[in-house]
């Protein structure tokens, strides 16, 4: 018996979000299509032109606006941040600094702060 390796695959869903870039953005034959697990590591190896502009202009998916403004992807929900936003209006919003943002910036800092002193306690618990 001769053993069957498949490709494994994914849905171009999948892809973009391992991508780290929005969907409908994305040429038709991308969307339309499926991507293996090859063609997805050689996206991110080489990736074509139309992936670096994506990457570097947007429109950005939720979790890299989240990142790129420092806040929850809860956060920008709560700001009223519900679509994608170009790098252009990612910098606006930072040099804007409307409220909600400098809140949940706050916010984040002290969730990364708490995550950070339970990491070590957790760490010193773990030595005795």
């Amino acid at each position: 018996m001769k053993s069957h390796q498949t490709t494994q695959t994914m849905k171009p869903a999948t892809a973009a979000k391992k991508l780290g870039v929005y969907l409908p953005a994305t040429p038709a034959e991308f969307q339309q299509g499926v991507v293996s697990r090859a063609e997805l590591n050689e996206l991110q190896a080489s990736p074509p032109e139309w992936l670096r502009e994506l990457r570097r202009n947007g429109p950005h998916p939720r979790p890299v606006v989240a990142a790129k403004l420092g806040v929850s992807i809860a956060g920008l929900a709560r700001g009223g941040v519900t679509e994608p936003l170009t790098s252009e209006q990612i910098e606006a919003l930072k040099a804007e600094q409307p409220e909600w943002l400098e809140k949940e910036r706050a916010t984040q800092a002290e969730v990364r702060k708490e995550a950070a002193r339970l990491k070590a306690r957790n760490a010193e618990q773990g030595d005795h």
